[in-house]
């Protein structure tokens, strides 16, 4: 009843405070994704984003990231999401980095119209990396003899079970170097010129956020609950923006939660899932954290 009332009353009278809704975008970047392996994707947070910026009086969108990269495909359509709602809805997006924003967890960072970080955080890491293994030398040790036959030269490019050529890296390095110069783009429209002459910007190192920000990569040193009530008012409220429910309750993957349940997600998924933790993890890795 008395919530009912106070609808009654005009906005202007109301001693309300600002709702800023907030969407956690959590993980390693990958277009699968389940509820056995956690995956940040468009999929898993356009929901989530479509909900935080319907929020018709709030002023602002925040958005916290906590990701090590991985997809830049997926990483460019998230980005470009968040920005193609700012536009249509007027809002301003205000990102906030947790543990890392790095790579494609950078990528989906200049999403935002100002980019905040913890003085400890992790932020950068503006390059391309493809990784993988070579069995040739195990075929030979255990007497097993690769056998593949295409239609294309080049349909068995970067066969992991046949030795390395020095075209097909060549190949590989020349697609690496094509989206490394689409991410650099980004980071230059996007930051433009509060971006630091240095020659390492690009190169594929990450740095703290109290280097990130003398770098030009973020805009500040703040956690999101006391930037928000400094600029909106002490009264300002978030208001998280959840993914819906999916089968037996869980979250849809890449929105909101922290990384762990390591355990019950080897132990529920598998051994192919095992593989899968364990890119996952890697990529944690890089940058001093688990998964």
């Amino acid at each position: 009843m008395a919530g009912f009332l106070k609808r009654l009353v005009p906005k202007k009278f109301r001693k309300e405070g600002v709702v800023i809704p907030v969407v956690r975008l959590q993980g390693a970047i990958m277009a699968g994704g389940s509820q056995f392996r956690p995956a940040l994707n468009l999929a898993g947070v356009a929901t989530a984003l479509d909900k935080a910026f319907a929020y018709k009086d709030a002023p602002a969108v925040a958005v916290s990231i906590n990701s090590p990269g991985g997809s830049p495909v997926q990483s460019r359509l998230i980005f470009q999401r968040i920005r193609d709602l700012a536009a249509e809805k007027d809002k301003r997006v205000l990102v906030f980095v947790e543990d890392v924003a790095a790579s494609g967890g950078y990528m989906i960072a200049l999403a935002g119209d100002e980019i905040f970080a913890d003085p400890t955080s992790i932020v950068g890491s503006i390059g391309v990396v493809s990784g993988g293994f070579g069995f040739p030398e195990m075929l030979k040790k255990i007497g097993v003899e690769r056998r593949v036959y295409t239609a294309g030269t080049n349909k068995a490019i970067l066969d992991p079970f046949q030795p390395e050529r020095e075209n097909e890296i060549e190949y590989l390095k020349s697609l690496q170097l094509e989206i490394h110069q689409v991410f650099i783009d980004m980071v230059k429209a996007r930051r433009g010129g509060k971006l630091a002459e240095d020659p390492d910007l690009f190169s594929g190192l990450f740095w703290t956020g109290t280097r990130g920000r003398a770098l030009g990569l973020v805009d500040g040193l703040a956690d999101m609950r006391s930037e928000l009530k400094r600029r909106y008012g002490p009264k300002t409220r978030l208001e998280l923006v959840s993914a819906p429910k999916g089968l037996f309750g869980r979250r849809t993957p890449g929105v909101g939660g922290l990384p762990g349940g390591m355990a019950e997600r080897i132990g529920s998924a598998g051994v192919a899932a095992m593989a899968d933790l364990a890119e996952e993890k890697a990529l944690w890795g890089r940058f001093g954290l688990s998964g």
